[in-house]
């Protein structure tokens, strides 16, 4: 048990500091009869929608909203649950891998929520995680740097690094991966699809490849020009963003896109499993689908919801384009020391050009 503890601590560790944020929703209408404890990795200006949404049906319920890493939700989880405390009722991150290892470890309880009955087989292991989104990595781009349109596989990207203008190098982004979850998830992928990985981050380098650790740092900075591309960012923000940012573009490489799921689980020692069940089961409705779908531009797991931002539309558009990571022990072969290791070893050795 300690080793898993460490694990956990160890992946948060690897996050940086945290930049949690707790926010309180007071029930709309009259005092609180039950309180909802969230911890997720989703921005609390993205979640507002949703928590409003879930309390418009369930006006007596509080809900804390706790905005943390992806590290930091899974080192609580299990040392609340450990020292017998209780934990959140609800929890919501885009760390697939540690997520999955929650509920493989048995952090996580079974619940009975509705639509579980029609969920995509690769989108629920056990009835005890469930992926909610279905987000592709994209290559984000400045739009006026690239009149005629970006790179479209990974293969014409390797050319343009290699050709790239003068005033273009050292514009070029991607995740940290030892400091982002979700930018080691995607990497990870990559190397099982595309042998040529290693060479692309070479000429990444080479191109004065910048780093870093969300989403956020690299989307700002190729909407106003700092940079110019943005490797393996996920589609969704990205797609949130560029409504307001008239100059992001996104493109999915039409070699692959890896897709990535946050994935939700209720905890074994939540205070309150029946109000996480409650909040599973809202973002799992029609509804709660079609709210991440269109408002929060998080294209949706559920087949009902079949809008053109919806995973289903993505699917009967591109097909086997789409790599998607299935919600399964599979995944924990990415959290694996040993294999952790080498990957970042490769990853340093690449851009230090050897």
């Amino acid at each position: 048990m300690r080793q898993i503890i460490a694990l956990a601590l160890f992946c948060a560790g690897l996050a940086g500091p945290s930049p949690a944020e707790v926010v309180n929703y007071p029930p709309p209408i009259g005092p609180a009869t039950a309180e909802l404890v969230i911890y997720s990795t989703l921005d609390n200006r993205l979640a507002e929608p949703l928590i409003a949404a879930f309390q418009a049906e369930h006006t007596g319920v509080a809900v804390r909203y706790e905005d943390l890493l992806a590290g930091e939700i899974s080192a609580r989880v299990i040392a609340e649950t450990e020292a017998s405390a209780p934990t959140a009722d609800f929890v919501f991150s885009s760390a697939m891998d540690m997520q999955i290892k929650l509920a493989n470890d048995g952090y996580a309880q079974a619940v009975d929520v509705p639509a579980a009955q029609g969920w995509p087989d690769w989108a629920n292991w056990q009835d005890t995680a469930f992926a909610l989104t279905f987000e592709p990595g994209v290559l984000v781009y400045h739009k006026p740097s690239f009149p005629d349109g970006p790179p479209t596989s990974r293969l014409e990207l390797m050319q343009w690094l290699r050709n790239a203008p003068p005033d273009m190098r050292s514009k070029i982004g991607t995740y940290d991966i030892e400091r982002s979850a979700v930018g080691y998830l995607f990497l990870a992928r990559d190397t099982e699809h595309f042998p040529d990985i290693w060479s692309l981050l070479r000429v990444m380098a080479q191109a004065g490849l910048q780093t870093y650790p969300t989403s956020q740092d690299i989307i700002d900075r190729v909407a106003d020009g700092r940079l110019v591309l943005g490797y393996n960012i996920l589609g969704s923000y990205a797609a949130d963003q560029a409504r307001n940012a008239p100059d992001l573009g996104l493109v999915l490489l039409r070699d692959f896109t890896v897709v990535v799921s946050r994935v939700a689980l209720v905890p074994r020692a939540a205070a309150s499993p029946k109000m996480g069940a409650e909040f599973l089961a809202f973002l799992m409705s029609k509804q709660g689908q079609t709210l991440l779908s269109e408002k929060l531009r998080m294209p949706s797991v559920s087949l009902e919801v079949s809008g053109a931002n919806s995973g289903r539309a993505m699917q009967d558009a591109l097909g086997d384009q789409l790599r998607p990571v299935a919600v399964s022990p599979g995944v924990l072969v990415y959290l694996d020391q040993a294999k952790r290791q080498r990957l970042i070893r490769l990853w340093r050795a690449a851009l230090a050009g050897e």
